[in-house]
């Protein structure tokens, strides 16, 4: 057929085609279909992928994929990755839509990191670190031996777990090897707290003593409760010590002379934790910077100013019940701008610029759970059987790991948390050392520990 006479042809053909109805233009090209050959369909399905099968991200500029890449959740934009090189190019590089994704399970961000393709490593890193933590397989156990007698006291700092025993001593131990590094002679200890030169720690035996690491010798004494001395503090730019007794009171020394400054009136039951922190929110009775004092007892906990006048005056008295109907848990937690403790109501956070409670959270059972660690994101909590992990944001527990039968302390310090950074946003490098510590009816110290990323 001519070219001319052909066109003519096409062209009556397509008036008609466009005329039928589309199940009519269906079975028209079935028939064609069926008298073509190879050639034929061949051309057909080459001009098919081309008109069926558009590429948007290849086509659209890089802006609308990101945008629309927002719209997908994670696990679909890992699918689409598999779809082609240019896929996976452009989906990796999408910084917002991972950010959001890491946001999403609790991780940091660090918005000067600069790589494009950072984000994506890191959101299958912080998916794999969730699923672990889902599945019981995030932490591993270890255990401290040497003591000879029940260990009363714990602290942590830095991958390094100082004990303190009945037997008349305390060791240093780091946590990443299991050595003990010092192990000195003292009093038996009810608390305490140490740094690179010494050791601070309050006794049974009514007093509160300073030692050094390296010679083991009794560097202050500090005499004066009439009472068993459960917690401890002090501040080496203060030159302040801190002590809860007993004997109802909290006294405040001269770290350097063992001079008592104050001496706290007001509780009216043992005081089992007393917390030097630096202030970060203004108020009425305190400025940012401020040095203050929490104590706690069975049903209160009061603020003190940090000054040297005899006549210090409580600053504020905290509560959950007015009839103390409802006793608070000596774990006490404080980073300057909030105040969180547990009760058999549930975890309570005070906000420390007004004194106002934020929020009450009431996991399931609460009765007999207990806080380790408070945070932005996670809450570090247990009971006598689980550690658990809760995600603040929705105020549900993610995570337990199972504990063995450890001894009980209704004072509540042969347990405590280890590393705590990981409870404002895990980034990848702050998930690792020890979890959780607490002391045995074996005299051994029982240790949980992240476990290496797989």
């Amino acid at each position: 057929m001519e070219k001319k006479d052909f066109e003519a042809w096409l062209d009556n053909i397509s008036i008609t085609f466009l005329s039928l109805t589309d199940l009519q233009k269906n079975e028209t090209l079935d028939h064609l279909i069926s008298l073509s050959g190879a050639v034929q369909l061949r051309h057909l399905s080459n001009n098919l992928e081309i008109l069926l099968k558009r590429d948007f991200l290849k086509l659209l500029p890089l802006e609308l994929s990101f945008y629309l890449l927002k719209w997908l959740d994670p696990q679909t934009l890992l699918t689409c990755c598999l779809v082609s090189k240019q896929w996976n190019k452009v989906i990796s590089a999408c910084t917002e839509v991972w950010q959001t994704a890491c946001k999403n399970l609790g991780w940091q961000i660090d918005d000067s990191v600069q790589d494009p393709l950072h984000w994506k490593k890191v959101y299958l890193k912080a998916i794999l670190r969730m699923k672990q933590l889902k599945d019981h397989e995030a932490f591993e156990t270890s255990s401290l031996i040497g003591h000879s007698a029940r260990v009363y006291a714990l602290y942590y700092k830095d991958g390094l777990l100082c004990t303190g025993s009945d037997d008349l001593s305390a060791k240093l131990w780091d946590v990443s090897t299991g050595q003990c590094i010092y192990g000195i002679q003292t009093h038996t200890c009810a608390a305490v707290k140490f740094d690179e030169q010494k050791l601070v720690t309050g006794s049974f035996d009514n007093t509160v003593a300073c030692w050094e690491w390296s010679s083991g010798a009794k560097t202050q004494h500090f005499r004066g409760h009439t009472g068993a001395v459960f917690s401890v503090d002090y501040n080496d730019d203060l030159d302040i010590l801190v002590s809860g007794s007993a004997d109802f009171t909290v006294k405040v020394w001269a770290l350097s002379t063992g001079t008592c400054l104050n001496t706290l009136t007001g509780h009216t039951e043992w005081v089992t934790k007393v917390v030097l922190q630096k202030c970060k929110v203004k108020s009425l009775m305190h400025s940012p910077g401020d040095y203050i004092l929490l104590s706690a007892d069975k049903y209160e906990i009061k603020i003190w100013p940090i000054g040297r006048e005899i006549n210090c005056k409580c600053l504020k008295t905290l509560s959950v019940s007015e009839d103390r109907s409802i006793s608070l848990q000596p774990r006490l937690h404080f980073d300057g701008k909030y105040i969180v403790c547990s009760s058999a109501l549930g975890l309570y956070q005070w906000d420390f610029a007004s004194y106002d409670i934020l929020r009450v959270i009431k996991p399931p059972d609460f009765s007999n759970v207990s806080l380790l660690g408070f945070g932005e994101i996670f809450a570090l909590l247990f009971d006598n059987r689980y550690l658990y992990i809760m995600d603040l944001r929705t105020e549900k527990l993610i995570s337990r790991w199972p504990l063995p039968e450890y001894r009980k302390s209704k004072r509540g310090s042969s347990f405590l948390a280890g590393e705590m950074s990981w409870l404002n946003g895990l980034n990848g490098q702050n998930d690792m050392g020890l979890v959780f510590a607490t002391s045995m009816p074996d005299h051994s110290i029982h240790l949980v520990l992240w476990k290496e990323h797989g």
